[in-house]
């Protein structure tokens, strides 16, 4: 069974699986009920029956702004930071996204970090090696919830010299045990890099 469809199955309901994957890994966005049922293709009605089942658990929060409703995760829900770990797990495995990246030629390393790990960081994705900003956007924009995406992109000569500086954005990016590494053939140079 994959992870996705033990999280169907756990939840229940396909739209309170898309909610908490939306609200779990974009803690810092707050949606409106239209702007949640154009983003997630769902009934409104189905929308507001699971935001008001998450707002009486404790998980969602919502306030009034300009005669509209906005909900947002509370961060500081019990089990927020694990359903965030379940949640980013779920997405990097199954992500279409991600397949694509493996399929990227030219890609050294490839590192899942911030909202796909259920980290904080300063970007979601890391790579390295000769690919297109383009590609990266184009790969971006055919997933509504990836909107809020920030990646680097190095060539393998610039990472690499960012290490052997002992460079801090990409120190603490690849030595965050909890960032998935989805490809990695730089793990000599890195190690060596390192280890000076």
């Amino acid at each position: 069974m994959s992870t996705a469809s033990v999280l169907k199955a756990l939840f229940s309901s396909q739209t309170r699986v898309k909610l908490l994957s939306t609200f779990l890994l974009h803690p810092e966005e707050e949606y409106f009920i239209r702007e949640l049922t154009r983003l997630l293709s769902e009934q409104i009605n189905s929308i507001r029956r699971e935001l008001e089942n998450l707002r009486r658990v404790g998980l969602v929060k919502a306030r009034h702004k300009n005669r509209k409703k906005y909900y947002r995760v509370d961060t500081e829900f019990v089990l927020y930071n694990d359903l965030r770990s379940l949640f980013s797990k779920a997405v990097q495995g199954e992500s279409p996204f991600v397949a694509s990246l493996r399929t990227l030629p030219n890609v050294k390393l490839l590192l899942l970090a911030g909202s796909f790990s259920g980290t904080e960081s300063k970007v979601d994705l890391l790579l390295v090696g000769d690919v297109k900003k383009e590609v990266i956007e184009a790969l971006l924009a055919q997933d509504p919830s990836l909107k809020y995406v920030k990646y680097s992109i190095f060539t393998e000569a610039d990472f690499l010299y960012r290490l052997s500086l002992k460079d801090r954005f990409v120190l603490e990016i690849l030595n965050d045990p909890r960032h998935l590494i989805i490809s990695n053939t730089l793990q000599k140079q890195i190690e060596e890099a390192t280890a000076k």
